[in-house]
């Protein structure tokens, strides 16, 4: 029998930690036993075990020591009797910490409904005291193959981690992906942030014949201009201080698979003939060498940039771009592919359910309008940690609208979708704005333009409530995106409409309004004389 997986043995019994050990070392590859639950938690960090056998009571002798304090800002509760509480709290903590880590209950005959109950909360199986051997290494080897076979399940899903979908867009994609994958045509992705690139990359590599060699990412972003040809093209050693021996390029060890070069647009001008060279030639010399190495490598680009218009602006070589732009695949954003939405909110929900011990997890329909309502500037990528944190918050087996993080609706428009110069100018305004607190002073300088030339502005694009009274938009206020009551309305002059959100703006407003109404009382003359109360007068004024 192979011997797999760790178990760790949680009981006050130091007989019952001997005999389940010696009877599990021929199935378990590591074993680990402890009297004391309050060292669960380092355990759990340093073993990462597979199962854990958890008794449900633990003896008066060993209170004191079970529940000493454990962590730093928390102490585990003290419990009075033996009820079993113990040991639903120590399952509790092993859910939270160690989400995909098993636990196997150890009880006696008279608390099979407190293992029920334990089952309910989360726990694998249980196992009633005296204990049959056999039924304790079935419990215990059925435990682990859960676990194992879940993390396979994962492995399987990251082998192709692409989501399709069912739009038009992504159809028309896919069946270009198939048809590029087998050759060994460089190829151009492109989209914007969160859209999935690298994982699309990872896809045609494993369509593609190199499958069975690796694919190397490269940030092009994150490689210094010193440092540049050192990581793709190695060194020898003695090519520079820190060189202390012979060192392969990613372009060697790509060699034979797929070389992924992320943010390709991040990459210099100078920087972008050295890259060019290496690509026509085929061969790469290390930083200090001078023996050319040939290389074989799938070449894969993504950028998030618009590399045709950069060659326009001359800062992007057009040489390079026919080299790496053999095929162009360009990812919608996921706003554009409003079908997919849910179907992807589902799949991230079942992984992140299984993850935090959710199992059976399901979206509310009005959850699934929500996510179709939202703009999702940040796509996939922010998709997926807006339902990690819905899984979290979710209660009742259910995720409500009110689980879903809506702070995205906020976001500015993307760059690439502003069209007039008026919205570039309106979007930096509104930006300087919320970066200076309110302060329209620094913010005239900062911009570069006077405060009557900035108010002005303000007024035309109606950043904040300044809509004249009775005319559309009125009392709508653009930085904190509220709308004053109508009778505010009615009343007030449009400068100093207050809006329902008290934005910053009109804080300052009112502040400066209110100094001066406190003014006017304090230069009357008190009951202590005229020049008590110009004394009193002059000190409000140093204080305001």
């Amino acid at each position: 029998m192979n011997k797999q997986g760790t178990l760790l043995i949680v009981d006050d019994n130091r007989n019952i930690l001997t005999t389940v050990r010696l009877l599990t070392e021929p199935v378990f590859e590591h074993i680990a036993t402890i009297a004391n639950p309050a060292g669960i938690p380092g355990h759990l960090r340093e073993l990462r075990p597979d199962v854990v056998l958890l008794d449900m009571n633990f003896g008066k002798a060993t209170d004191e020591e079970a529940f000493a304090p454990f962590g730093t800002e928390e102490r585990a509760p003290r419990f009075s009797t033996n009820n079993g509480n113990e040991g639903l709290y120590w399952l509790r903590q092993i859910r939270q910490m160690a989400p995909q880590t098993r636990v196997v209950l150890f009880t006696a005959y008279a608390d099979i409904d407190l293992a029920v109950r334990g089952i309910k909360e989360g726990a694998t199986d249980f196992v009633v005291k005296p204990f049959e051997n056999e039924r304790m290494l079935e419990a215990l080897t059925a435990a682990r193959d859960k676990g194992k076979s879940r993390q396979a399940l994962h492995k399987g899903e990251e082998k192709s981690g692409m989501f399709w979908g069912s739009s038009n867009a992504m159809n028309s994609l896919r069946k270009m992906v198939e048809k590029v994958a087998a050759t060994d045509a460089n190829i151009l992705i492109t989209g914007e942030n969160g859209t999935g690139k690298e994982v699309l990359a990872k896809e045609i590599h494993r369509l593609s014949a190199r499958a069975g060699a690796q694919m190397l990412p490269v940030d092009m972003g994150a490689i210094s201009e010193t440092l540049f040809e050192s990581e793709l093209f190695g060194h020898v050693k003695g090519a520079f201080t820190d060189a202390k021996a012979d060192r392969p390029g990613k372009f060697e060890l790509a060699s034979g698979g797929t070389l992924f070069l992320d943010e390709i647009g991040n990459l210099s001008y100078s920087l972008q003939a050295k890259l060019l060279t290496a690509l026509q030639r085929r061969h790469i010399v290390r930083v200090g060498g001078s023996t050319e190495i040939p290389v074989d490598v799938r070449l894969i680009c993504a950028t998030n940039r618009d590399l045709q218009q950069m060659v326009g602006e001359g800062t992007f070589r057009e040489d390079l771009l026919y080299r790496i732009n053999t095929i162009h695949l360009h990812l919608p954003p996921l706003r554009q592919r409003a079908q997919d939405i849910v179907p992807l909110a589902d799949m991230f929900i079942r992984r992140y359910a299984d993850m935090y011990g959710k199992e059976g997890l399901r979206l509310k329909p009005e959850a699934a309008q929500k996510l179709s309502t939202l703009p999702w500037y940040g796509n996939i990528r922010e998709l997926q940690h807006a339902m990690e944190k819905a899984v979290i918050m979710s209660e009742a087996g259910f995720i409500g609208p009110e689980d879903i993080d809506a702070g995205h609706t906020h976001r500015e428009k993307p760059m690439e979708e502003v069209q007039t110069l008026d919205e570039m100018e309106q979007r930096m305004i509104e930006k300087t704005i919320k970066e200076c607190e309110g302060n329209l002073s620094v913010v005239a300088v900062r911009l570069g333009i006077s405060r009557q030339t900035l108010d002005n502005k303000i007024k035309r694009y109606g950043l904040c409530g300044a809509h004249p009274a009775g005319t559309a938009g009125a009392g709508q206020c653009r930085l904190c995106e509220a709308v004053a009551p109508t009778q505010a309305r009615q009343e007030q002059p449009a400068p100093a409409l207050r809006c329902r959100g008290e934005c910053r703006l009109h804080a300052a407003i009112y502040r400066k309004r209110q100094a001066q109404q406190l003014r006017q009382p304090l230069a009357q003359p008190h009951q202590g004389g005229a020049a008590a109360g110009a004394r009193r007068t002059d000190g409000a004024r140093k204080v305001l």
